[in-house]
């Protein structure tokens, strides 16, 4: 179990095969509230500081759009598995594999919404650090995504705090009290659950 984000470096690298061409993926898989997006963005600086160029890219530019959720009657489930669009990260996470530069989309929470062509990986980039809930998820579909990582890292959270942070994030955009732990409650805690149940096994994990 790593803690530190020098162990978690080395660690990384210590499994990754930097020879020959090719970007590597690192995927960085954990439940909502994890602290994928706080550990994503100084383990790719970091990366980057030892002379290996690193930059995040998120899944959650896949989010299906609201318009189509409410179609489906999944809005209520926004965020689940099955309302994201897992045939279009898949593409992203082999042309990042293959192809110099990739344009791919990005999440605003703000604005509830994912904005096309929104950010880039360049061609110096030697490594993305994929992160996203389902990474390691060991159901149809989504478990052949494993056989792309180079590197998995699992973040592992004890559901208190997963549900402490959930409700602060919900305050955080301007939901009161009773609206935030009925938020996370009802659908970040219940896909968290999820994905507790259905865990593929990762290379490194990090507490």
């Amino acid at each position: 179990m790593l803690r530190r984000m020098e162990e978690l470096c080395d660690a990384v690298l210590a499994r990754l095969d930097l020879s020959g061409g090719g970007r590597r993926l690192v995927a960085l898989s954990g439940a909502p509230g994890s602290g994928k997006s706080t550990l994503s963005e100084p383990l790719a600086a970091m990366l980057t500081e030892r002379g290996v160029r690193s930059e995040v890219v998120p899944m959650d530019g896949f989010h299906l759009d609201n318009r189509l959720l409410e179609a489906r009657g999944l809005m209520p489930r926004k965020g689940a598995p099955e309302t994201f669009d897992l045939g279009g990260f898949k593409r992203l996470c082999h042309a990042l594999r293959a192809d110099d530069e990739v344009i791919y989309p990005l999440f605003d929470r703000s604005r509830d919404l994912a904005i096309a062509g929104a950010a880039h990986v360049g061609q110096d980039c030697s490594v993305a650090v994929i992160e996203g809930n389902y990474l390691l998820f060991d159901e149809p579909g989504w478990r052949d995504l494993a056989d792309l990582w180079d590197v998995s890292i699992r973040l592992d959270v004890p559901l208190a705090d997963l549900e402490a942070r959930l409700v602060q994030r919900w305050l955080t955009h301007g939901l009161d009290q009773a609206a935030a732990e009925a938020r996370a409650r009802g659908n970040d805690l219940a896909n968290a659950q999820r994905i507790a149940s259905a865990r593929l096994p990762a290379d490194l994990t990090w507490r």
